[in-house]
């Protein structure tokens, strides 16, 4: 994977999460540190040739809570448009040279970032992209060729790359009992949901 490129998005308001005591749901605590931090330090140690973490909402914190990692950041300025406006920051972030980029969700630290090499792989054979797949539902993280990364530049609105991957047959899906592929974080009972595993 050292010519692959890992994307953290992180840009949004987390609004279905509550306002509770102030805090968004990526700066909420998990095992002692941001539920951010946690995503980034699996991604970290997955082996990319960069991270690149684009953030919105919470810029400031989102980069105090991921000091000392191995990360680059940028800040989406269009990020309340939505996910898309996210991850066309993240994808022109990405270096010039970069065979593909496996994209992660600042609200999931159960990822499982020991799927990324199969992924690759995977995606690199279909042509598009390869996600992984629990129980016939797909989940993440999501490896992008490069091929792709025009479709992900022209992303709009809120709905992610999902429909794009519906759209089109050079997707290929890794099947795998990871169920932290499909745990992300939305109200205050996933994120004790998360606390429950991450314990476990």
């Amino acid at each position: 994977m050292e010519r692959w490129s890992a994307l953290i998005l992180a840009g949004g308001a987390g609004r279905r999460f509550g306002s509770g005591g102030g805090e968004g749901k990526l700066m909420a605590d998990l095992a002692g540190a941001p539920v951010i931090r946690r995503v980034a330090e699996r991604v970290c140690g997955a082996g990319f040739r960069e991270v690149v973490v684009a953030t919105g909402a919470e810029g400031a914190s989102l980069r105090s809570a991921l000091e000392g990692l191995n990360c680059r950041i940028v800040a989406a300025p269009d990020w309340a448009e939505g996910m898309g406006a996210t991850l066309r920051t993240g994808i022109a972030a990405l270096a010039d040279d970069a065979q593909g980029v496996c994209i992660f969700l600042g609200d999931m630290p159960l990822v499982p970032a020991a799927l990324c090499q199969a992924l690759v792989e995977a995606a690199g054979a279909a042509g598009y992209a390869a996600r992984p797949r629990v129980a016939r539902q797909p989940g993440h993280p999501v490896a992008f060729t490069r091929a792709a990364f025009p479709d992900l530049a022209r992303l709009t609105g809120d709905t992610g790359a999902a429909a794009l991957l519906a759209a089109r047959r050079d997707v290929a899906y890794v099947e795998t009992a990871e169920r932290g592929a499909l745990a992300d974080i939305d109200t205050p009972a996933d994120l004790a949901a998360a606390r429950r595993a991450w314990k476990a």
